[in-house]
This record gives C-alpha cells, structure tokens and sequence, in this order.
C-alpha cells in the first residue's frame, strides 16, 4: 500500500510527469533547437524500465501520472505501455499530454485504455503560421487529432497554447473561439527559459497571462473557476459556454507554492523542480546487476529531501536550465 509523500516544505507529492521520449515529430521554436541531437538509445529507459519506474512512483505515494515527451505517441509500442500502468492497482489517474499529430490513430485506443483526459498542444490556427512555429508540422493533422478525440469521448480535452508577442499573440481570440464551439478547454502557457534558443529573443516575445487575459476581456467576460486539476493551472470560466480558460505563469504567477509534482525524464533522472537541476538518478538503479524495487522506492522518496521550495526564471539573463523542454519532459 502506497504512502503519502511529504517535502520538507509540507507538500505532498501525488502527481508524476513521466517522460517516455525526448525525440518528437515538430521542431517547436520554445521547445527545441531546429537541428537536435536526441539521446543515443542505450541512454533511454525502455518500455519495461518505464513501467518499472511507474510501480515504484505508485508505491512511493504517487496517485497520478501524466506521460509526457518530446512526442509520447511516436515512441515505438508505446500502447504497451499505456495499457500495462493503466492497469496499476493504486493509480488513480493515468492522463497523457501530444501535439496531437498521432491522435487520429490512438485516440480511440488511449480511451479504451482508461485514458479520461487528454492535453493537446496547438498555438495557432494559421496553417503557415503553424508550420513556422512547428519547423516541420502540418496543421491539418493536428486538427484532426483534436476532432478525433472530441469523437473517442475523453472526459475533458484541454488545448496548450504557448503565447509569444508578433507571433501569435493575434490568435488568443481565435483559439478560444475554437475551444468554445468544440466546448472543451483551453490554457495559455507562458514560455518556459529552458534550453538556450537563438530562433527568437525570449524577452522580447514573452507575452504575460495578464497581457493574455486583457485581450481576452476585451471580448469576453472571465469569472473565476473551482476547477482544479493536477498541474498548475488556475482556471475562469466563460459566460454561456462549457469551455474553461486556464493560465499557467511560471514568472509573472509563481506556482511553486502548491507544487505537487516531480518529472521523469526517459534517460530516468527524478527532476525535482522545472527550474532547478536537482535531480536523482534512478536508471542506475533500475540496471543495476540484481535489480532491487525496494531500492527504487527508497530513493524516490528520500528525493523529497532536495526538492527545491521554488525556481528563479529570469528572461533577462542565459538561461540557467542547459536542457531544452523535450528532454525536461512536458
């Protein structure tokens, strides 16, 4: 039987981002370099050292796990996966975050695994415009994937957007919209300074939730929402629509304060923190000649003792994260 996880700071612990691959199908301008060198194989956990990792997660006093990437839905077998940790006795919920351009294919699998919500990134609904922020997505497919998945049935359905100023800025009102006829949710994510980018100057392009939710205001009327789910979202509601708008503000709205999760990166290092390196090696564990589950367990949860009480993102300076968000892991 599982038990709680509890920081040095009081907070408990329930929610994991595992990280099932760095490598994806998009090149995303704030989430990579356009030419990456993805971790060699030998380095990446493989699906049975993925599962192992998330029995242990569940006995340490994690309920809930979100797979994450690069891209979750290329990685090869991966249903095998989806379907061996849906069916872990402790876990309470097993979610899942794409770029939705394999959705078409999975949807309907993901759902029947038990899959009940869904995170699905798209930052604008200009194909062109998609292609240039991607490097090398097409649109069309990803709208798809998110009608596909409308159609599976999933719970809720949320849609990402990561907002930079003269990029995409124009297409809150848009995305909204989008969101509001589908009546699924949509949050607006400030961009993250990890990796060091050359694509666009990260000052000049961030673009604020205060700055996001004056546009919205001006056509809509926002209401705070109860609404709560694992990460760290703080949710409004539309008048007359179904549809929840969230934002996530690493640097203008700290969020650290309530933080209750830990990542998983697919080479198995336990980060602590999104902005700090605190971390723990668990692929050494977990190959090690006579592996041992006790041993993996026990070194989850002696990390509680390094998990850092917050981060420190500054735009203004390099950034002081080396690794890029793919291999961060959603």
């Amino acid at each position: 039987m599982n038990t709680a996880l509890i920081d040095s700071f009081g907070r408990e612990i329930n929610y994991a981002r595992l990280s099932v691959t760095d490598r994806c199908d998009f090149r995303c301008v704030y989430c990579m370099a356009e030419k990456m060198t993805f971790l060699p194989k030998k380095d990446v956990l493989s699906l049975e050292e993925l599962y192992q990792t998330a029995v242990a997660l569940i006995a340490s006093g994690i309920t809930k796990i979100r797979l994450t990437g690069g891209e979750p839905l290329i990685r090869n077998d991966i249903m095998w996966l989806i379907k061996k940790i849906s069916q872990l006795k402790g876990l309470e919920e097993l979610t899942l975050t794409t770029n939705g351009s394999q959705l078409v294919k999975y949807a309907e699998q993901l759902r029947a695994c038990g899959i009940k919500r869904i995170n699905i990134s798209i930052d604008t609904l200009d194909a062109e415009k998609f292609q240039s922020i991607t490097r090398t997505g097409k649109l069309q497919p990803v709208l798809d994937g998110i009608d596909a998945a409308i159609d599976a049935g999933f719970e809720s359905i949320k849609l990402n957007s990561v907002i930079l100023k003269n990029r995409n800025d124009d297409e809150i009102i848009s995305l909204i919209k989008f969101a509001k006829k589908r009546s699924i949710d949509i949050a607006f994510i400030e961009e993250m300074p990890l990796g060091d980018i050359i694509e666009h100057d990260r000052l000049l392009a961030f673009c604020s939730s205060e700055e996001i939710r004056q546009i919205i205001e001006q056509e809509f009327s926002l209401t705070p929402s109860d609404k709560k789910t694992n990460g760290p979202a703080r949710y409004f509601s539309l008048a007359n629509s179904y549809s929840k708008i969230g934002f996530i503000s690493p640097h203008s709205h700290n969020f650290c304060g309530d933080c209750n999760r830990i990542r998983i990166t697919v080479e198995g290092q336990l980060l602590l923190c999104l902005g700090n390196e605190h971390a723990v090696d668990l692929r050494a564990l977990l190959r090690q000649q006579h592996y041992d589950p006790s041993q993996l367990i026990q070194a989850i949860q002696n990390s509680m003792k390094i998990k850092p009480e917050r981060h420190y993102f500054n735009l203004a300076e390099q950034p002081q994260i080396v690794r890029f968000m793919n291999a961060t892991g959603g």
